[in-house]
């Protein structure tokens, strides 16, 4: 299948199948940070596509990540949907289920630690109704209010003690979101490691692209508390090394990666290496600096690949990556194998280049 791209004609090369498998891997945990679908013609979700889209990556054995900051959270989705979202997705979950409550319904700005305490309580509730693991998000209300590390050991601690089953602590890095900067106080890592310690812990969730400090972490977590990468950078390393998964890269490359972690649990090290190592270099690319706008990509490769309708995205990020961004991405992702179809890749490729060179 050939094309013109703005530097040249370019040809496809054939997609890489791997079947579907709804049986998880065993010697990781792996979530799939999953992103939303807009109603093209409408003012909320398409959700049907986005239901649909969930059942896909368990389809593959993955977890879904439901309502976290791929979703765009902070970003054009606010609690009101987001709730909704967590609701529905609860009601037709047939895998692994884990949901991010936060703070987000707040107003921004700091706040009292208390009410910051009692939004983190309200989205809790709605994530334990809808029978998921709780995720702890960042919140950027903690970030602005607190003084210190006891600020933030002081909320967790309350809600850790209320939580009814051990919930996954969020640690994401300003390049994801610059109001996060100084969370955790002045030595991050200390006050993560004395949080896990209170118990209640199932993991923490780490993004920060920075894969010596995963691993320094990873090794002084107590027993029984995961470390869940959220590196979308070293990602193959440090799973292969002994971190789980949630990701968000993982949206778009579900079937490699799915099959790559069956691989890892045969033990078989050079299948998993070879089927990961395509997938890096559109990682990059995919969460290239300014890194929070790589939710602008991930929706771009679910459009080509079929999944929805359309390219759109929540609050009209759609337009928040230019043009040569979004080409690269695309040869990257057809170096990669991952477009199911590569007519219906090329078609949607054609007429987007028409409309936006």
């Amino acid at each position: 299948m050939r094309l013109d791209l703005p530097g040249g004609p370019y040809t496809m090369r054939e997609p890489r199948p791997y079947p579907a498998s709804p049986v998880p891997a065993t010697t990781r945990v792996a979530y799939a940070a999953a992103h939303v679908v807009p109603d093209p013609l409408g003012t909320g979700l398409d959700w049907d596509a986005t239901l649909a889209f969930r059942h896909h990556l368990w389809s593959h054995g993955l977890g879904v990540a439901e309502a976290m900051d791929t979703a765009q959270r902070g970003m054009g989705l606010g609690w009101p949907e987001t709730q909704d979202l967590i609701k529905r997705t609860g009601a037709a979950a047939e895998g692994a289920l884990v949901c991010g409550a936060g703070t987000d319904q707040l107003p921004p700005g700091p706040t009292t630690l208390d009410t910051i305490i009692g939004a983190y309580e309200e989205q809790l509730e709605v994530v334990e109704e809808a029978g998921a693991r709780p995720v702890i998000m960042a919140s950027r209300q903690l970030a602005a209010s607190a003084y210190g590390a006891e600020d933030y050991v002081r909320v967790y601690e309350r809600l850790l003690r209320q939580v009814p089953r051990p919930a996954i602590l969020h640690w994401l890095g300003p390049m994801f979101d610059p109001a996060l900067t100084g969370y955790w106080g002045d030595d991050a890592a200390e006050t993560v490691l004395a949080i896990t310690g209170m118990g209640n812990v199932d993991g923490v969730k780490v993004s920060l692209l920075d894969a010596d400090a995963e691993i320094a972490l990873r090794r002084r977590l107590p027993d029984g508390v995961r470390l869940y990468t959220g590196d979308d950078f070293n990602y193959p390393d440090l799973i292969r090394g002994g971190s789980d998964a949630l990701l968000g890269v993982f949206d778009p490359i579900a079937a490699p990666a799915a099959a790559a972690l069956r691989a890892l649990d045969d033990g078989d090290l050079g299948s998993y290496d070879a089927i990961l190592a395509p997938t890096v270099p559109l990682a990059r690319h995919l969460f290239a600096a300014p890194t929070y706008f790589y939710k602008t990509g991930v929706v771009f490769l679910a459009w080509l690949a079929g999944h929805q309708k359309a390219f759109r995205m929540v609050g009209g990020y759609e337009s928040a990556r230019p043009v040569p961004h979004l080409v690269e991405l695309f040869t990257l992702a057809d170096a990669a194998g991952l477009f199911p179809d590569p007519d219906l890749a090329a078609s949607r490729m054609r007429a987007w280049l028409e409309v936006n060179t």
